[in-house]
Formats: C-alpha cells, structure tokens, sequence
C-alpha cells in the first residue's frame, strides 16, 4: 500500500465551463487486451453516441494493453480516420495500471472508462459524468445492484458479484453498491491526489479508489445501469476472486494501522457545511466536541464496567486506578483517531504518555472525590461512590478536553506542496500553449497529441494553482514490470 503523503488540499467542486469546441472536457478511456474483433465496433459505437448526445467536446482514449494480436493497428486505424480518438499502448497488462497511466497525463477535467464489450447501455454516460460536470460529486460509478437496474446475466455471476459487494460491505464498510462495474468516472482534480494513494494495478484497482475515496469523505454518485452480460468475456473469475481477497486484505489492513494519510484528500472542499467558520467559535471545535463527547460516553461506560469488575478482588482506590489507566489508554486512542483525526503512528507514544499526564490529572481528581467520600462516611454504599465518581469524571471530562485540544492534539496549520505522480514511459503527450490562470479555475487548452515522447504536462494543480512543468515518467513502482502479472 502506498503510503505517500496527499498531494494537497482539494478545492471546491465547481461547475465545469462548456470550453471552447475541440477543448476536451470528457476523456474516455477503453482498456483492451487482444480484442481486434470487438474494438472497432465498440469505439464507432461510442462516437456516434457522443456526437449524438454528449453537449461537451469530448475524447476516446484506447488504452492497449501489451496485446499480441492486431489491436494495435486497429486503434491507429481508428485514431487516423476519428478527430476525437487517441491511442497509445503499455508494455505490462493490468487495466489499473492503464487508467492510472492515462488519467494521469490527460487534460480533460472529467475521466471516465468504460469495458470494450459495451455491456452497459450507453444511455446511462450521460448521467454518469453530469454530476462531475456540475461539481455536486466528485466520482461517478455504474451499478447493476441499484433497485432501477435491469441486468442480463447468467446466476454464477451473479453470485460471485452479489458475494463480493456483501464482502467489501462486511470487511471494509463500503457503501457503494457495485465495485466491480466497467462503468466510472472521476473528476480530474479528485484523480491527482486519488491516484497516488492506489496500488493496484489489475482488477481491484476500481475497489481499491472507491473504498480510499469513500473512506477520505469524497462524494460518490452511484448511476443504475441496464447490463447485458458478454458471454465471450476473457476474465478468468476465480484467479480475479482470489486477487481481489488479497487485495481487500492487503487495504483493510492499510486502514485499520492508518498507514494512509486521507484527512489530506478529505479537507476542505469549501462547499461542505461542515467546512464553514462559525462566528466566534474556532474552526472544528464543533466536530471535535461531538466526537470528544460520543467517545467520553463509551469510555466512562468501560470505565465503570472495569471498575465494578476491579472492585470485586480489590479496594476502591486500587479498583479506581487500575480502570481509569485501562480506559484512558483506550480514550487516548479513540480520542486521537476519531476526534482529532491523527492518523498513522507518528507521534502515538508521546500521544500516549501525555494522555497518560492527563490520565494523571483525572485520577487526583476522581481518588479526591474517594478520599472525601471516605473520610464523610466510613462504609459508602457502592452506589454512592459510582455517584461520586460519575460527578468527578465530569469535572475531569471537561479538563480532559481542554488538555486534549491545546496540548496533546493542538491544531496544525498545514502547508501542503502538490506532488505530481510519474508513470510508465510512451504515455501520450498532453501539453497545451495557453498561459497559466491562478483564480482556480481550469483553463480552457487545445491539446495537441504525441506518442513518440516520454513527457507529458501536469497541468492544473489540484490546489487550483497552474504549474507548468513538464514531468519524465517513470515506472508507478519498481515491480510494476513483473512479467507475472497476467492481467
């Protein structure tokens, strides 16, 4: 799992401008692997619906996948006789790792894929990148398990597909309702600071950026779809399965240590209600006071089931202490991921030990209260002293808190440098003359298309900045050549 930092704050999500006619606001890429025979039909098919249909000025992008048959002069066929189609080939299989390539040196403010065997009813493109266009999401995706949807297809792939949503929504808590669906778009902005975030390279590489985007706050748009399974599909199902359980492993297990830095890519789009100032009340402290509150609950709650289960071998104070060390340990924990939201493990032992301070500071308080309970009443009765401690784990809540926020968890003012990811050489060429904006807006490019170079433009930045520097690409990974992946 890549464990780069973000590369920025995302901006606001706003309305794409039509463009002037030729600038590409749509960029559709086909992935293929040895398919001579379905491409062309697939690509004309595709045109003439967007010409037909599409109000933007769009392109098709055929991403060749390292085949051995005679796609590639197909898609230069296809890419001589259509303005709007645009070819290049990888050397390495894997259709992540073609999207990645291509989403990444594209120009076009929304990106979308779709299968070569066009399963999915073209009608539903439209309402796929509209929300995109509009800024009201930032990924779009396909489902043929939407309640609207009307799907053709055999019961063995059913099964597998319904199993591997109800696995993802068991072990990731996923809330998209298809992952796997040939069928997806994503903002531009959103995809330079996604992308570097995902490893994959083959068939989860879709799951993988929907449950990071989903887990980091991002919207995503879900678009019933009507499906007709290709019964001449080349997808070996059980190697693909078994790829895809290694990769929910290989995530849920990123995730649960917080490897993966998301606040980043999560904060603040500018539109969220939750992003906006309060007059006189400092930036967040609402949220922080809700979380601080939920988790203080379940920690007084665990606090007083250890305590009551202490007291049965031991005396009060003993009892006291030894459930207020367990459960602030615990609060620390809580209180750093859910309310403050630091993520990763830099930093946690000196988080613990000056939890452990604050730990301190409550224990006086709470072994105060016993003191003078004891010295008012020689045999409290048990409910008396959960009372009193109830009362003086208030007090100490509030302390805790202030503690918490100025000290142990202070504010940091981040100042976040955009980082352009590198990919696989003989990427095409997107470069454009235009001169830079610096309002945040995307400026409006006629890209000019080569293949014979190993560079490309990186284009606006995902802080609304323009930087004009052309990047090498590079290989995504030092194993990205490994000639046993056979997707």
């Amino acid at each position: 799992m890549r464990t780069d930092s973000s590369p920025g704050t995302l901006p606001a999500r706003e309305h794409l401008p039509a463009g002037d006619a030729g600038t590409p606001v749509l960029d559709v890429v086909i992935p293929v692997y040895n398919e001579e025979k379905d491409l062309q039909p697939c690509v004309l098919r595709l045109h003439d619906h967007l010409k037909r249909t599409f109000p933007y000025a769009f392109r098709i992008t055929i991403a060749d996948n390292a085949s051995t048959d005679t796609t590639p002069q197909v898609s230069r066929r296809l890419e001589a006789e259509l303005p709007e189609v645009t070819s290049f080939r990888l050397e390495q299989k894997g259709r992540g790792r073609a999207l990645r390539t291509v989403w990444s040196a594209s120009d076009a403010p929304v990106l979308a894929y779709m299968d070569v065997d066009l399963s999915t009813d073209l009608n539903a493109l439209l309402p796929l990148v509209a929300p995109l266009i509009s800024g009201h999401s930032d990924l779009a995706i396909g489902s043929r398990l939407a309640r609207s949807s009307r799907v053709v297809r055999g019961p063995k792939r059913e099964f597998i597909s319904r199993a591997y949503n109800l696995i993802l929504r068991g072990s990731l808590q996923a809330r998209f309702s298809d992952a796997q669906c040939g069928f997806k778009a994503v903002r531009r902005d959103v995809a330079q600071v996604l992308l570097p975030l995902v490893e994959d390279t083959g068939w989860f590489f879709d799951t993988e950026m929907l449950v990071l985007a989903e887990r980091a706050g991002l919207r995503i748009h879900e678009v019933p779809v009507d499906w007709v399974d290709d019964p001449n599909s080349t997808v070996h199902i059980v190697k693909t399965a078994t790829e895809d359980l290694k990769g929910v492993w290989r995530v849920g297990r990123a995730l649960a240590t917080g490897s993966l830095s998301l606040d980043r890519l999560a904060r603040p789009f500018g539109d969220d209600p939750r992003d906006r100032e309060i007059k006189d009340v400092p930036k967040g402290l609402a949220r922080q006071l809700v979380g601080f509150c939920v988790v203080g609950a379940l920690s007084t709650l665990f606090y007083l089931l250890l305590y009551s289960g202490f007291r049965l071998f031991t005396g009060s104070q003993i009892a006291n202490a030894l459930a207020l060390l367990v459960s602030a340990i615990a609060n620390t924990a809580a209180n750093r991921r859910l309310t403050f939201g630091v993520r990763g493990r830099g930093g946690a032992v000196r988080h613990q030990a000056q939890g452990l301070v604050v730990f301190g500071i409550g224990l006086a308080l709470t072994s105060g209260s016993l003191a003078a309970l004891n010295a008012a009443s020689s045999d409290p009765a048990h409910s008396t002293e959960l009372a009193v401690l109830v009362a003086a784990n208030l007090a100490a809540t509030v302390l805790r808190f202030l503690l918490f926020r100025a000290w142990v968890f202070p504010e940091q003012r981040d100042t976040d440098s955009m980082v352009v990811t590198s990919h696989h050489p003989s990427s095409p060429t997107y470069s454009t003359q235009q001169p830079p904006r610096n309002d945040g807006r995307l400026p409006r490019r006629t890209p000019q298309y080569t293949y014979d170079a190993a560079q490309f433009r990186a284009g606006a930045a995902a802080d609304g900045t323009w930087r004009d520097a052309t990047m090498q690409l590079q290989p995504v990974r030092p194993h990205d050549t490994d000639s046993k992946d056979s997707r």
